[in-house]
């Protein structure tokens, strides 16, 4: 079995007059993401790995759930591919996989991530919304057989204020 946690990187702040890869998270931002990280922690997931768009919001993101969560910074990976926001190059990333990962995490965008919840998993979600996660299990063995699978959570911050 593998598991996929698909999680949208928190709001981000248009203040800066800065690349969009440089993009800081807004105060809601953080507000949300410590939210919903710290909601998840309940679910006591463990995880193989954790990939991050190498964009500041997604990698801010990021930290903030590793710390609510207390995972390793081993465990951390940044991958350009992640940047992405068609879901393609995810598609492809998470196809690529090393097998012995069974449970990943990763942080990155939309339209991506949408579109790769609703093909991946068996709901139906109009917007995952920033700080919003879904976590999908699949029953292969084997990262490039990931197609169909199960939606097990879907959390969004909306949820807990």
């Amino acid at each position: 079995m593998k598991t996929i946690v698909l999680t949208r990187h928190a709001k981000s702040s248009w203040d800066h007059d800065v690349s969009d890869l440089k993009r800081p998270l807004s105060k809601r931002g953080f507000t949300d993401a410590n939210l919903v990280s710290k909601s998840f922690g309940t679910y006591s997931v463990i995880f193989d790995a954790i990939y991050s768009s190498p964009a500041n919001r997604a990698l801010t993101t990021c930290q903030i759930f590793m710390d609510n969560l207390g995972l390793d910074p081993e465990l951390l990976t940044i991958d350009k591919q992640l940047y992405d926001f068609g879901g393609n190059q995810v598609r492809r990333f998470i196809k690529s996989l090393d097998d012995n990962l069974e449970t990943v995490m990763l942080f990155g965008h939309n339209h991506a991530f949408t579109s790769l919840a609703n093909s991946f998993g068996d709901a139906d979600i109009d917007n995952l919304p920033t700080s919003g996660l879904v976590m999908i299990e699949f029953e292969v063995d084997q990262w490039q057989h990931v197609s169909q699978g199960e939606t097990k959570l879907f959390l969004r911050p909306k949820d807990f204020k």
